[in-house]
């Protein structure tokens, strides 16, 4: 409770309204029985019409205000739950965007998706019912059954028998459907998982042809939600008829035993009438209370796994940093750096890396697959956080910057870029919403984008599809580099910046980080593309099992390699 009511913060006045509403409806409600009562008793009796006509506009006010008071409680619970939720899942959502690799790495996709949309809709239409039904059902079963033993105390005594048949057989309910409910969220996840895979995989799963495969592992995973949603719910259902069986005993004693006291003149039948009108209202609001017993059980479920992403504390945060301090230059400093994406590994994944990298340095850093290559320059920009030692960047370790003065200093071009939906000019402007056209234009041209950029029909203003559907792979990895040089960053970290263009355009940004590797930029490339490291690099790292195991000016690495692993790996480079 502690963790949400926060988020109620702007809507409490709505929530005070409904529940004022709801509480009104009721009272309204259960007085209109004994109008009822009153017009058989008194009216009826005596043949006064006159009286009837009183009661019976009495009744219609009762019930016209009644309705006022449900219709006022409806909307002030979808007010209240409504904007609660939109905080929630803003609040959530926000949090998302703090955490690091790391703590992204600790939920799945999937289910963040489902953390961030189906648990918040279960909360949130759990408080809208809790706002109509746990604030209008005790007011009406603690009032009817004041009224109802103000008219027989004997007949009262059936509900002694009725009410805890019917507790009883909620907390059974409920102590068994719990961890189904959260069974079935879990269930939500992995449906939500193999969707978003094959749907950001589909051009591989048409080319390798495994449509049916997909279909089958849908199909399971559909079939266990299915079966874990009627397992969950197959309890709620069975609880209906156990309700039902209660209502009709209680109906059935009521009118036996009232019968009895009617004919033998104790109880008058207007007050028989009045009392069975209770006894609904008693075990209509017994029934309510306990179906929001069962939604708020699955409510609860969804709640947890909202706060372990509320509470989850994000690995990287700015700390202490000097927000005043901005990145002047690139030099770069790796002061025995180690670090392991687990911390429960055995092994490091960069070991004891000890470098400088002066500014305006051009370093190119090669090495085979799993060298931990990229994972060295995501020490940079602080994607990661190291184990051991330290990292600095313009003279200042890493955490002494906010992220975003740090990330502005330092541009990545990424292996896997995405394009957001939304123009050029807006995906241009990303990392630096104050560039001017001018200086996007400078950016496309050093990036080799300005030519197919200004062949479509809108220009800048062409708008990308998700995830840059609309655009070859070539095109989007050139938007993506001319992205990172529209930020004027003063280190450039590249990870296969060419792995999607073709052999003409590789040449072609071959020139561009020529121009650049000359502009007093500090770059650290990471690549396969040997011309990168001979003819652009001043310096070239080799890496090997998280080591750097070589670094030498290019002209000495490629002629006269002093490690084993970095002349095996030329000499089958040539080969």
């Amino acid at each position: 409770m502690r963790t949400f009511y926060p988020y109620t913060k702007g809507y409490r006045q709505w929530i005070l309204l409904g529940v004022a509403c709801s509480i009104a409806e009721a009272v309204l409600e259960l007085e209109l029985p004994q109008a009822m009562s009153d017009i058989v008793d008194v009216g009826i009796a005596s043949g006064d019409r006159r009286y009837i006509m009183l009661m019976g506009l009495k009744m219609l006010v009762l019930a016209l205000l009644a309705l006022a008071g449900g219709v006022g409680a409806a909307v002030f619970a979808a007010k209240a739950s409504m904007g609660f939720g939109a905080q929630v899942r803003q609040a959530e959502y926000e949090q998302v965007q703090r955490f690091s690799f790391a703590n992204i790495e600790h939920f799945s996709t999937a289910s963040l998706i489902t953390r961030l949309t189906n648990d918040v809709a279960s909360v949130q239409m759990t408080l809208f019912m809790g706002m109509r039904m746990c604030v209008r059902a005790p007011v009406m079963l603690i009032t009817a059954i004041i009224k109802a033993t103000e008219i027989s105390l004997d007949l009262s005594q059936v509900f002694l028998v009725v009410v805890p048949l019917l507790i009883i057989a909620v907390v059974i309910v409920i102590r068994y459907v719990g961890p189904f409910f959260t069974a079935l969220q879990s269930a939500t996840d992995d449906v939500n998982l193999v969707v978003q895979e094959n749907l950001n995989a589909v051009r591989v799963v048409k080319s390798f042809v495994r449509e049916d495969e997909e279909k089958e592992k849908f199909r399971q995973r559909s079939d266990k939600l299915r079966d874990t949603a009627e397992r969950a719910f197959g309890f709620v259902v069975m609880f209906m008829p156990v309700m039902i069986l209660l209502m009709g005993g209680t109906i059935v004693a009521v009118m036996w035993l009232g019968g009895h006291d009617v004919a033998a003149g104790t109880l008058l039948s207007g007050d028989l009438m009045a009392f069975f009108t209770y006894s609904s209202e008693i075990l209509m609001s017994l029934m309510m209370v306990s179906m929001v017993l069962m939604f708020l059980t699955r409510a609860i479920a969804c709640a947890k796994r909202i706060k372990e992403v509320l509470q989850e504390q994000p690995e990287i945060t700015d700390g202490q940093a000097d927000a005043s301090l901005t990145v002047e230059n690139g030099d770069i400093r790796f002061d025995h750096v180690y670090f392991k994406y687990h911390p429960t590994a055995e092994s490091w994944n960069l070991n004891d890396i000890d470098l400088h990298i002066e500014s305006g340095m051009t370093v190119g850093i090669l090495g085979g697959t799993g060298s931990a290559k990229s994972t060295l320059v995501s020490m940079i920009p602080r994607l990661y956080e190291v184990n051991q030692g330290t990292v600095y960047v313009g003279g200042h370790n890493v955490k002494d910057y906010t992220m975003e003065a740090l990330r502005d200093g330092c541009a990545m071009v990424l292996q896997k870029n995405t394009l957001f939906s939304g123009t050029i000019r807006e995906n241009l402007r990303w990392g630096r919403a104050d560039a001017t056209d001018e200086e996007i234009a400078e950016a496309c041209r050093m990036a080799c984008a300005d030519e197919f950029i200004e062949k479509m029909p809108d220009g800048y203003d062409t708008h990308i599809e998700q995830g840059g559907a609309n655009v070859s792979g070539g095109q989007k990895q050139r938007v993506a580099i001319a992205r990172a040089l529209a930020m004027d960053p003063e280190v450039l970290l590249f990870d296969e910046p060419t792995s999607a263009l073709d052999p003409e355009m590789v040449g072609e940004v071959l020139n561009v980080m020529k121009e650049l590797a000359s502009s007093g930029l500090t770059m650290l490339i990471v690549t396969h593309e040997m011309d990168f490291a001979k003819n652009v690099s001043s310096r070239v790292l080799f890496m090997d099992k998280g080591y750097v195991v070589e670094d030498a000016p290019p002209e000495e690495f490629f002629t006269n390699p002093k490690n084993d692993r970095s002349r095996e790996f030329l000499s089958r480079f040539i080969a």
